[in-house]
């Protein structure tokens, strides 16, 4: 497996893992929200769900190959970027911001 500290750098491992979590708690409350609704959720939970929508937005990208079916450029997002955007995300820095700031490599800063 690739994605191991000594491989990848310890932040990098670490920011990945709590992102997994994140999701991965999102996905476990799906079926919750689906017979109860989002307000029947905990505070912790509601954010989580919050945080992992930004995160399932902010993973999405526009692709160069895309370009000509979607008619939007590509764009190129780097490591170090991607890694701080995810931290920000976790951490509720951008709590405040609406969902589709983080759509197809939007700028949320």
């Amino acid at each position: 497996m690739m994605l191991q500290p000594r491989i990848v750098g310890e932040e990098h491992y670490e920011t990945a893992q709590r992102v997994k979590q994140t999701l991965q708690r999102y996905k476990e409350l799906q079926d919750i929200i689906a017979i109860l609704g989002l307000d029947e959720l905990s505070e912790e939970d509601r954010l989580n769900v919050a945080r992992a929508r930004k995160i399932e937005r902010f993973l999405s990208q526009p692709f160069f190959v895309a370009e000509i079916f979607t008619g939007s450029p590509g764009k190129y997002v780097g490591l170090a970027e991607t890694i701080r955007g995810f931290l920000l995300i976790l951490a509720g820095e951008l709590d405040g911001l609406p969902e589709q700031a983080f759509l197809f490599g939007r700028e949320y800063q």
